[in-house]
């Protein structure tokens, strides 16, 4: 256990328990009404959720950075949160969310089918250059489907609720929610923690990684399923919740000794501080309406990228 995953795991041990109390009526357990209802079947598993989803999230962003050894890379380049975005856009174009399941359940489907179609692509020959051109058309071609979903829906209702969902949110989640998305998560970090060491042999580079007796085909297998539980289950839940994949490592890289290895489970940790956090902001801000989360972490990730790419020019100029 590095310095990184005491320090994040510390501060989510306290984020956690404030987290409850947050909100535009902030909770007193000793005089608030129905305290232990309100704690229990609202605040509680949308606080355990946002600790899931960020997780997930923050562990994905770490294994891809090492997997293309870049550090503007971002789970969405795979293809899979676009594809289960896809997949839960057809689920409301149909209006199938009558039943709670069958939206997460069309999600899954759709992250399921872009790890098939990323596979069929660049599985076999494990190239780092193929995978990333591989992604990239899987997230075009999704986008462009759930864009064709969105011109195409069938009354103003159906395009309201498409909208709302892609901007990604954990309100009015359950437990239902977390009981589906908490076991293919943790699976999923489980997977990509098993990556850790073939990831620190392949920052020697592909051919090097070979010699010292690195699989890269089962390397770029186990990524793509552990990255299609995490983001797919996420996205399932959620909806699009950007950026986090690329923010956190950053933050805790300069903790760690910068190996991939020992920067996915701090990563973990950090992602689900962040979205904590986060979902703690927006239910305090005083708006109209609570501000999406998957919009106040854009906000965030923009110019954060922005400052990443300038500080990258600097240090090439």
């Amino acid at each position: 256990m590095n310095r990184a995953t005491l320090v994040f795991a510390l501060l989510l041990a306290l984020a956690l328990p404030l987290s409850l109390l947050a909100g535009r009526v902030w909770l007193d357990p000793a005089t608030t009404p129905n305290a232990a209802l309100i704690l229990a079947e609202l605040r509680f598993p949308r606080a355990v959720l946002a600790v899931i989803v960020g997780g997930g999230l923050g562990a994905a962003g770490a294994a891809m950075q090492g997997y293309l050894r870049n550090p503007l890379a971002d789970p969405g380049l795979f293809g899979i949160a676009p594809g289960a975005a896809l997949g839960a856009v057809v689920a409301l174009w149909f209006g199938y969310t009558a039943s709670a399941w069958l939206l997460p359940l069309f999600a899954l489907i759709g992250a399921g089918g872009a790890m098939a179609l990323l596979a069929a692509i660049a599985g076999r020959t494990g190239g780092i250059a193929l995978f990333t051109l591989a992604g990239l058309m899987v997230a075009s071609l999704a986008g462009a489907l759930t864009a064709l979903a969105i011109s195409m829906a069938p009354n103003a209702f159906a395009m309201s609720e498409i909208v709302l969902w892609l901007n990604g949110a954990l309100t009015d989640r359950s437990w239902r929610e977390v009981w589906l998305s908490g076991p293919l998560v943790a699976l999923g970090v489980l997977l990509l923690w098993r990556t850790g060491r073939s990831l620190d042999a392949l920052t020697l580079g592909e051919p090097v990684a070979r010699s010292l007796g690195i699989d890269t085909s089962r390397l770029l297998w186990l990524l793509i399923l552990g990255i299609g539980l995490t983001v797919g289950a996420s996205v399932a839940v959620a909806g699009i919740i950007g950026f986090v994949g690329l923010i956190v490592p950053h933050l805790v890289r300069p903790l760690t000794d910068r190996r991939p290895s020992q920067l996915i489970v701090p990563s973990a940790l950090a992602g689900a501080l962040l979205v904590l956090v986060a979902d703690s902001l927006v239910r305090i801000l005083p708006l109209v309406t609570e501000l999406r989360l998957g919009i106040a972490l854009s906000l965030l990730g923009a110019p954060f990228f922005l400052w990443l790419l300038l500080r990258m020019r600097r240090g090439l100029a």
